[in-house]
């Protein structure tokens, strides 16, 4: 085509970049009939093979019109482009079933869902909390960023990190339509002058542990949601300091390219959700803020395309398309059919949207509540029994050290293969005792990739992964911590919370179409040898938060005691706290004497034999009240008495 090797940039007769990529579903019927009609049929799909990171920056200036149909003509007649060809199908059918429903809906009565939503609407109002400043902060792509600090004379050329599939790129290569999680082969076709790079994972942790010492002093309990982004919450700086959002913003900006020489971006405002949508509107190396005020978030988020918000894809984007939901702000003229049409927590999250709403907690990726721990690679088509179970083999035995890592156990193993076909099967079973050791996650997955190769003969697959969910806690508990006492830890011991934990999500894209992996190998691709590292690299691992310089000494560290005189237990070096301590020691010490006490006053006085009273006369007495003689007769028996 004349339009590989050029930038392909929006033509004039475009619709305007700014609001937003051109979606063929709803200009299909604009597109020139003849030669073209077979193609058109295909409008949805082309849409749909852009990927998931359509919406990344540097993306809006370009013609995805015309990086959608070199993206169709490059891997037509592959076996993804087949397995995408029956998936969009069966998104078309699907589509065509809630638009029947909704136009079953139409001639009903909707009062009823009409006030529901309203008052779902004036509920979720009431906990807009419009007191916080809310920070996403995302580096400016990073992993193509780090390698260019090596490699400046890249700086105006066209680069991607990775092999089969691209990681990252710079902006010169986004302006010819490559992005993150395409094929190589693909972004070749689009730009054949990219320079592919392999990845480097320690020079990426490196750099973003220089990033994150700089937000710690920020906010110590910022929230990493990848390697090269995270949330911060800057509320209190900003009162300590004296400073406006945007100032602080600006400054912790100019000191990450001060140490680090990257650039980051990033988003001001209310909550989480409008930050991650702010941080991507002045990229690279800018900044937005979004005013904490109603009005201005209504109005920002009434012309907002959904495809924009986090938690919105290609398959949610065309639903909503389809029932006239374009924006943000279409959502609450079709409030009363959302509910029927799309369930319970899809209709609430739509209306949040609408709202603007979002969290506003921030704490470290490490506090949160595990769901699952599991593990999957991909490599080249393989059908050969002994191999599968060689494959099974290994990904138990990577499952293990990831749940070694995590501290837990599973009760629920599930099984996850992807056919050359690209057709993704799921199995699982339920376990009868909590379980992460290999030898046992190997044993109760093998039934299941057995029944699997007897439901599809001579089956290949291209990927395999393990998951481990209604997981067991089995981290020691800290008793001390039990019962609000502060433990002592040695110069060697390692302080909890400091191990390194990876996330079991590896991003699709990572592992969806690779053909560069070498022919016979059976290994995941972009894997350290275990020399490297002990466990697999993906740019998602939980990393504790650094502390920032002149924070306080953390429980569980080095730091003074002073030992309880009444009870010998060690207190921290407070003369207030010591002497409250003291105080309820003595009030326990006083208890259990007045216990004691009144325990030895109460106690029977058992009368002796020789007052009158033989054996035989209260044997014969405890029978005329219904007891036989054996309960009394019993030594280890004590008569307790409370009064």
């Amino acid at each position: 085509m004349t339009t590989e090797g050029i930038p392909i940039a929006a033509e004039d007769t475009d619709p305007d970049p700014a609001a937003g990529p051109v979606n063929p579903v709803t200009e299909g019927a604009e597109r020139d009939q003849g030669s073209e009609s077979a193609d058109a049929s295909h409008a949805s799909l082309k849409y749909s093979l852009l990927g998931p990171s359509l919406t990344k920056a540097g993306q809006d200036s370009v013609n995805q019109s015309k990086v959608s149909e070199i993206i169709y003509s490059a891997s037509k007649g592959s076996k993804f482009f087949n397995r995408e060809e029956v998936k969009d199908k069966i998104l078309t059918a699907k589509v065509e079933q809630i638009l029947a429903k909704k136009r079953q809906l139409e001639s009903l009565d909707l009062s009823r869902e009409l006030r529901h939503a309203d008052n779902l609407i004036a509920e979720l109002e009431l906990s807009r909390d419009l007191t916080q400043h809310i920070v996403h902060l995302d580096c400016d792509a990073f992993y193509a960023a780090v390698e260019q600090l090596d490699r400046p004379e890249l700086k105006d050329v066209p680069f991607a990190v990775g092999g089969g599939v691209l990681t990252t790129c710079n902006y010169v290569a986004r302006r010819f339509g490559c992005r993150s999680g395409m094929a190589g082969f693909v972004a070749k076709k689009l730009c054949p002058q990219l320079v592919l790079l392999p990845l480097n994972f320690d020079k990426y942790t490196a750099k973003a542990g220089e990033v994150r010492e700089v937000l710690a002093e920020y906010d110590p309990r910022f929230e990493s949601a990848s390697i090269d982004e995270a949330y911060l919450n800057i509320t209190e700086y900003c009162a300590n300091h004296g400073m406006t959002p945007e100032e602080a913003v600006a400054q912790m900006r100019e000191e990450v390219h001060k140490r680090t020489n990257i650039t980051v971006s990033a988003g001001i405002a209310a909550n989480a959700r409008l930050a991650k949508i702010c941080s991507n509107i002045n990229k690279p190396n800018g900044q937005f803020i979004l005013p904490r005020e109603r009005m201005a978030i209504m109005e920002f988020m009434r012309d907002l395309p959904c495809r924009k918000v986090n938690g919105i894809g290609r398959v949610l984007e065309r639903e909503l398309s389809a029932v006239g939901v374009n924006t943000c702000g279409d959502i609450y003229p079709q409030r009363q059919f959302l509910n029927r049409l799309f369930g319970e927590k899809t209709y609430e999250f739509l209306i949040r949207c609408y709202l603007g709403l979002g969290r506003t907690n921030v704490q470290p990726a490490e506090e949160y509540e595990r769901k699952s721990v599991g593990t999957e690679s991909t490599f080249r088509d393989m059908d050969d029994p002994a191999q599968l179970r060689e494959k099974l083999r290994w990904t138990a035995q990577e499952l293990e050290k990831d749940m070694e890592r995590a501290g837990c156990k599973g009760r629920t193993l599930c099984l996850k293969v992807k056919l050359h076909t690209y057709e993704v099967l799921t199995r699982q079973v339920v376990v009868p005792r909590a379980m992460w050791l290999a030898d046992d996650l190997y044993n109760y997955a093998l039934p299941m990739l057995s029944k699997l190769e007897q439901e599809f003969p001579r089956m290949r697959l291209r990927l395999m992964g393990l998951r481990c969910t209604h997981l067991v806690n089995t981290k020691k508990p800290d008793t001390l911590a039990f019962f609000g006492l502060k433990r002592k830890t040695s110069s060697g011991e390692t302080a909890a919370g400091s191990r390194v934990v990876g996330l079991e999500d590896q991003p699709e894209a990572m592992i969806d179409h690779d053909p560069d992996i070498a022919e016979g190998e059976t290994g995941p691709p972009n894997i350290p040898h275990s020399g490297q590292s002990p466990f697999r690299r993906h740019g998602k691992e939980l990393i504790p938060n650094p502390k920032p310089e002149g924070q306080p000494v953390a429980a569980g560290e080095d730091e003074e005691w002073w030992d309880c005189p009444i009870c010998n237990r060690p207190q921290a070096a407070d003369e207030r706290k010591l002497n409250e301590h003291i105080d309820l020691c003595l009030s326990r010490q006083a208890i259990l004497e007045t216990v004691k006490q009144e325990s030895l006053m109460a106690r029977p006085i058992i009368p002796p034999a020789s007052r009158g009273t033989t054996p035989d006369n209260r044997k014969g007495k405890e029978r005329k009240r219904g007891r036989s003689a054996a309960a009394t007769s019993d030594p280890r028996q004590k008569k307790l008495c409370f009064g």
